[in-house]
């Protein structure tokens, strides 16, 4: 019977059962579509990342949710690079390919892997705030109140997510969404998930806390988001939201609200890059299951 190793590696924190748990498979390049599912299912984290060899880049990552694959991840790349630099892999500069593209992943000596992301596309959305805010379960006023000098509107740099400015913390922290309502608005307006944040912050070193919440890839709420902590640098570099100059390095906070607190890093220049750090939290096997395409079936 076929095992694979595979492995918790907990991402942006140091601290092992907090930030953003992802699945990682570094060896992958037997599996089939349906394997890969399965597997992704069984250990019903966010994502899992499938480490496979590619013709176009030093590495291929693909990535599923619990019931779908996506094109790209950012915690899970981040878990990824830092199992690899555990396992030997030397600091400096390395490529993998993805469905997104093929990307620049930079490691440093400490274990910190920074993701430069997908060239960023950002674009306003006429949504009613009053939709938004039934969806979120939060105080339309609060939403409204953030909307002059920070429109909804659709980020990516590399899978699209609607940025929501709210006013304070505490509204981050009781929003309590309305999953099919959520759903139904991100397929409106053609996103992955919904990114709700505020400036109102826990640390007072960091640029702003977030959530965010994508049902219709299979996630009610992602603990901490690397695909969307660059989405929502490059939204606020282009709605110019610093009075002075853009920061050299954002740092944003999440997870807290579901237990898992992590610290993403965003750098935004004439690229986007997100970085962190991670630690293994369960390195073990699992029995893979038949591949269907295999099976026979006879009359």
């Amino acid at each position: 019977m076929q095992t694979t190793r595979i492995l918790q590696v907990d991402a942006f924190t140091d601290d092992p059962l907090s930030g953003n748990a992802a699945g990682v498979v570094p060896d992958a390049d037997g599996l089939s579509d349906d394997q890969m599912g399965a597997i992704a299912a069984e250990m019903a984290v966010s994502e899992t990342a499938f480490l496979r060899s590619s013709e176009a880049a030093d590495r291929r990552l693909r990535y599923f949710t619990p019931t779908q694959e996506v094109d790209l991840c950012g915690h899970a790349t981040i878990a990824t690079f830092a199992h690899l630099h555990d396992e030997g892999l030397e600091p400096g500069t390395t490529t993998v390919e993805t469905n997104a593209g093929v990307l620049e992943i930079d490691l440093e000596a400490d274990g910190t892997v920074w993701m430069t992301q997908e060239t960023p596309r950002v674009r306003q959305v006429d949504v009613d705030y009053g939709r938004v805010a039934d969806a979120l379960g939060v105080d339309r006023e609060a939403l409204e109140g953030s909307s002059a000098d920070l429109p909804l509107s659709v980020a990516s740099t590399g899978l699209p997510f609607l940025i929501v400015p709210i006013t304070y913390l505490s509204d981050v922290g009781t929003a309590d969404p309305d999953l099919a309502a959520v759903e139904s608005l991100t397929d409106e307006v053609d996103a992955t998930g919904v990114y709700l944040f505020t400036f109102d912050t826990l640390e007072g070193e960091s640029t702003l806390h977030g959530r965010m919440f994508a049902p219709g890839a299979g996630v009610p709420e992602d603990p901490v988001t690397g695909t969307a902590s660059g989405a929502v640098g490059a939204y606020l570099d282009h709605v110019g939201a610093f009075d002075d100059e853009f920061p050299e390095e954002l740092r944003l906070e999440q997870g807290h609200y579901v237990d898992r607190p992590g610290l993403v890093r965003v750098r935004v220049d004439s690229s986007v890059q997100v970085g962190g750090r991670a630690v293994t939290a369960l390195d073990g096997s699992l029995v893979v299951p038949e591949d269907e395409a295999d099976e026979i079936l006879e009359a």
